[in-house]
């Protein structure tokens, strides 16, 4: 096969520097990164919100989920069915707000 011309070839005798280049201060030490890094995937950090988001939005979710909920009054272990704005609803026809919920995970 032959070589096509090299009409518009251009030579570039300069530092190209259209890369970006970021910096960050919010972790002085690698020992420190690495210790946020792990807790950053810890289900903990996760806001309430975003835990009932994940939980309806699992693949072993269709209808009901069994998952234990942490309020301020106690442990319960329940059947969930749906969300509305402000609560959960249950199997039971049961209406437990959002706010007062402290902690929810799916029960094994």
């Amino acid at each position: 096969m032959k070589e096509l011309p090299r009409m518009y070839h251009n030579n570039i005798d300069k530092d190209i520097t259209n890369n970006e280049k970021v910096f960050s201060t919010m972790y002085s030490n690698t020992r420190g990164l690495s210790s946020i890094k792990t807790s950053a995937y810890n289900k903990n950090n996760y806001t309430i919100e975003q835990k009932i988001y994940n939980i309806f939005n699992s693949p072993n979710y269709i209808y009901k989920v069994d998952v234990t909920i942490v309020t301020d009054s106690g442990t319960f272990n329940k059947r969930i069915v749906g969300k509305t704005k402000t609560n959960l609803i249950t199997m039971e026809n049961e209406y437990i707000p959002i706010d007062t919920i402290r902690d929810i995970y799916i029960t094994g």
